[in-house]
């Protein structure tokens, strides 16, 4: 999952960074309004972590021109503030959750995977393909029952695959939701490494990896 964190407060933005590419998500920061917009002007996020008081402006603000853009990119509200007025005009405005802080990352998490389910349409959590079964919120992947060992990479790839199964992702795609902006030392071909890595670990299943040269990769299962 690619995501971009708005948030100025450095120890807050440092926590849910540090969880969330624990998982082997990639994260962007952004600590204001015009360093948010100079990262969406260039990527598409799966989704947004936005705090409502940023020291250019409003978070509020920011999602209102998000949403007047028909950008539908899923978004958290992050707040301090007690008032229901406030809670309530970020998500007449669009937000599709907010969190009153302090939060527990865990909860953090929870709401983001609950964020990106809807997206992609998945009513639950686990998935099912073939005989393979895909739990995201476990973080955890088996084979006919058999647990499968994943590096974190590992499982951001099947993560992404598995979202788009049947469709042929580009490999720019896939890198894209896999690494962040910080990731300088990693190049695209890092993908193919990955790839090759998870087909060798998807061999005693049904479901497969097929590449499809000039295109990209697609996740297939056997009936």
């Amino acid at each position: 999952m690619r995501i971009l964190l708005v948030e100025d407060i450095a120890d807050v933005a440092d926590a849910i960074v540090e969880h969330f590419r624990r998982r082997g998500d990639a994260v962007d920061r952004a600590a204001t309004c015009a360093e948010a917009d100079d990262a969406l002007a260039v990527q598409a996020y799966d989704l947004m972590i936005l705090d409502i008081n940023l020291p250019d402006g409003s978070g509020v603000e920011l999602l209102r021109g998000l949403r007047e853009a028909r950008d539908t990119t899923p978004v958290l509200m992050l707040t301090a503030r007690l008032a229901v007025e406030d809670r309530v005009e970020a998500l007449d405005l669009g937000a599709d959750d907010y969190l009153m802080k302090p939060f527990d990352l865990r909860e953090l998490e929870a709401r983001a995977r609950a964020l990106a389910r809807r997206r992609t349409g998945e009513a639950a959590g686990v998935i099912d393909y073939g005989d393979l079964r895909f739990d995201p919120g476990g973080r955890t992947a088996a084979i006919a029952g058999r647990p499968l060992t994943l590096t974190k990479r590992e499982f951001t790839l099947l993560a992404t695959l598995i979202a788009n199964r049947g469709r042929v992702m580009p490999k720019e795609a896939i890198f894209e939701k896999m690494f962040a902006f910080d990731a300088e030392e990693v190049g695209i071909n890092a993908v193919e490494l990955y790839v090759g890595r998870l087909r060798r670990k998807l061999e005693p299943s049904r479901v497969g990896i097929r590449t499809l040269r000039g295109l990209g990769y697609q996740l297939i299962a056997d009936d």
